[in-house]
């Protein structure tokens, strides 16, 4: 099994944010102080950090679970977010993922009940403001920590990197290979009738219609923003997912040098007499490492870019927090876009002068689908003029 470093996702509660430049406390005021953050000349501080294109004016985005809470998923520490209304929630972690079969036939089973309010969901007002920003030449790339694939679906032609992967694929932890997310649950479906079932009438009952806790709870459920829904006494235990079918006809090589077991019941149900062929979502669990080649990737556009830009995103996580951390040493200023509090973002507003308007940073806690839409305006307008 692929080795885990054990991180404990970051749950207290954040002190509510400083608002830069104070005029930024409304929406009309928030609107002009991004304006002038996102059109200002680049920082003369990037010269000194061997930025490869000084000249360059153009802004790199982190975005969160913020984003795509109006496209109807919760996000984890909004005001009714998962954190905040379920201080009892806790993520399953990748160690726990790995070495334990009643551990993924609980994943499996929430993740089957919520796959379908996820798979139907779409990009809201942000995503293509995004787009249309990418368009006037204000947006170099997007860096995002949401695994729903909303980015790549609103905008194709901007590079975008998602850091904690994507919910549409399952990777097999053996061969690596993946498989759509889409066909998987119909296999799901297959192994598990009376859950199927159970789905069936949580759909008609319009417990799956919502993503809000309250509304969640009131029909015995509740939802996580990970793409998977709880359920109170659920007999976890009975469900039963597939393996790897490419492991499954031919039988990998253990790092050990022994050769692997992939075992199935009479329906094609993996079984604990099996060591390989385990399929997981092809996402970036608690504990699990992000990649080198993603980690590159991610320094890559921050270095790229001349300012950033998060928006949706409480930088809760360590892996989004140092890239905010990266582009501050290096001069870059920054601005967030974010209802509510962000980890330690006092450190990156420290040095910024009281008389600033925005220019070399930035901060509102504004809902980003009503906010970037209206920037997105307002540039255009100014190069009709």
């Amino acid at each position: 099994m692929p080795k885990s470093l054990l991180r404990v996702p970051y749950t207290g509660a954040l002190p509510p944010p400083t608002i830069i430049p104070r005029t930024a406390n409304t929406p009309t005021g928030a609107l002009q102080a991004l304006i002038n953050f996102i059109t200002a000349p680049p920082s003369p501080l990037l010269s000194q950090h061997d930025h490869p294109n000084p000249r360059s004016s153009q802004t790199v985005l982190l975005t969160g679970a913020g984003i795509s809470v109006a496209s109807g998923l919760a996000d984890y520490r909004g005001p009714a977010g998962t954190y905040t209304l379920n201080r009892t929630y806790r993520p399953i972690y990748f160690n726990e993922f790995c070495q334990s079969h009643e551990a993924r036939k609980r994943y499996w089973a929430r993740s089957f009940l919520g796959w379908t309010n996820l798979h139907r969901s779409h990009p809201n007002t942000a995503h293509y403001a995004v787009r249309d920003l990418a368009s006037l030449g204000h947006v170099s790339s997007c860096i995002t920590q949401n695994v729903d694939s909303f980015h790549n679906l609103a905008h194709p032609d901007l590079s975008t990197l998602e850091l904690h992967g994507y919910l549409r694929s399952c990777v097999c932890l053996s061969c690596r290979r993946e498989y759509n997310r889409a066909a998987f649950q119909n296999q799901l479906s297959e192994l598990n009738p009376l859950w199927a079932r159970f789905l069936d009438e949580a759909l008609a009952s319009g417990a799956l219609n919502t993503e809000h806790p309250e509304e969640r709870r009131r029909k015995g459920l509740k939802t996580n923003p990970d793409g998977d829904v709880d359920l109170p006494d659920a007999p976890f235990t009975t469900f039963r997912y597939p393996p790897c079918p490419t492991c499954l006809e031919a039988p990998p090589t253990l790092a050990n040098g022994e050769r692997g077991r992939v075992e199935v019941d009479d329906e094609g149900a993996w079984t604990s007499s099996s060591n390989a062929g385990i399929l997981k979502p092809a996402v970036v669990m608690f504990g699990e490492s992000i990649s080198q080649r993603v980690k590159d990737d991610a320094e890559r556009a921050i270095d790229d870019a001349s300012r950033l830009l998060v928006c949706g995103s409480s930088l809760a996580t360590y892996s989004a927090w140092r890239l905010v951390k990266r582009a501050k040493e290096r001069g870059m200023p920054i601005g967030i876009l974010n209802l509510g509090g962000a980890r330690g973002e006092d450190t990156f507003f420290k040095d910024v002068p009281v008389a600033s308007q925005g220019e070399i940073g930035f901060r509102a806690s504004e809902s980003t689908d009503k906010i970037l839409p209206k920037l997105v305006e307002a540039l255009n307008a100014r190069r009709r003029k």
